[in-house]
C-alpha cells in the first residue's frame, strides 16, 4: 500500500460506480475511476447524484479487503468501511480548513448543509466482504445548485477558493489509505467516528419512516452492526437501520 493508487480519469461516463463494476475484473485493489462528467450518477436511496461537469469530484474506488496487505473484513463488521471512508473525507476537508460532520451513515455535512454523499456497495462471500465499490460525490468548485437539491454547499462556497480536482483526489486517497492502515483498530475508529457524528448527543427532530411519526430524539451511538442508536422520548434506546429514520433539518 505504499505506492500511489491508480486513478483513471474519464471525460464522460454514466456513473463511476457502474464503470468500476464493468471493469472490476481488470482493476487492481484500490483502483479509482473518476469522471469529469456523470450522466447518470447514483446516490443513496436510488436517488440521482446531480453535479455540474468539471466542477466537482465524482469517483469510485474498488476495495478488495483481505488482499494486498489490507485486513479482511467480516460481513458483520462491514460498517467499518463507512467509518473509514467518512473519516478520510472529514480529514480531507479539515486539511482545507473546513470543519465537517458525518451524518449517519455516510453523508458529510458542514453545519446543516450537505457537501458530500457516499454510496457503498459490498459483495459478500463466505461470511466476509469480498469486494466493495465506494462511490463518492464531493461538491468542490460548484457554487450554484439545482433548486431541488436540498441544503447543498461546496468547498468553494465555504472558502472562496478554487481547488484543483486532481490534487484534491490524490490527497483524499492518501487520507483513505491512512484509515485503511488502522483497520485493525476498530474501537479507536468507532470513537473517532462518533466524535465527528452529526447531531451526536443533542436533541433533534426525526421521522420514524415506518409510522411517519415525528419525534424528538437524541443520537447516543452506533451498534456493532452500524445501526443508529437513538434515545426516544420515553427514554428507551431504539436502533434504526438505513431508510428507517429520516432527519428533519
Amino acid at each position: 500500500m505504499k505506492d500511489r493508487v491508480a486513478i483513471k480519469w474519464m471525460e464522460t461516463v454514466d456513473s463511476t460506480q457502474n464503470e468500476v463494476q464493468r471493469q472490476q475484473d481488470g482493476l487492481d485493489n484500490l483502483s479509482v475511476v473518476a469522471a469529469r462528467n456523470q450522466t447518470a450518477g447514483r446516490g443513496q436511496r436510488g436517488n440521482r447524484w446531480k453535479t455540474r461537469p468539471g466542477e466537482n469530484l465524482t469517483f469510485s474506488i474498488l476495495l478488495l479487503p483481505g488482499r494486498d496487505g489490507i485486513p479482511a473484513i467480516p460481513a458483520g463488521d462491514q460498517f467499518v468501511i463507512s467509518e473509514i471512508v467518512t473519516l478520510a473525507l472529514h480529514t480531507t476537508l479539515e486539511d482545507a480548513g473546513i470543519p465537517s460532520k458525518i451524518k449517519w451513515p455516510n453523508d458529510i455535512y458542514v453545519g446543516d448543509r450537505k457537501i458530500c454523499g457516499v454510496l457503498i456497495e459490498n459483495t459478500l462471500q463466505g461470511g466476509m466482504v469480498h469486494s466493495s465499490i465506494i462511490g463518492i460525490g464531493l461538491n468542490v468548485n460548484q457554487t450554484e445548485f439545482d433548486p431541488e437539491v436540498m441544503n447543498p454547499t461546496s468547498m468553494k462556497n465555504l472558502t472562496g477558493r478554487t481547488f484543483d480536482l486532481q490534487e484534491l483526489l490524490a490527497l483524499f486517497m492518501d487520507r483513505f489509505r491512512d484509515e485503511l492502515s488502522k483497520l485493525t483498530q476498530r474501537r479507536i475508529t468507532r470513537v473517532r467516528y462518533l466524535s465527528a457524528l452529526y447531531r451526536f448527543g443533542t436533541l433533534h427532530s426525526y421521522t420514524d419512516c415506518a409510522t411517519e411519526t415525528v419525534f424528538e430524539g437524541k443520537i447516543t451511538g452506533i451498534s456493532q452492526q452500524g445501526l443508529l442508536c437513538v434515545e426516544m422520548p420515553d427514554g428507551i434506546i431504539r436502533e434504526f437501520g438505513f431508510k428507517e429514520i429520516s432527519y428533519i433539518i
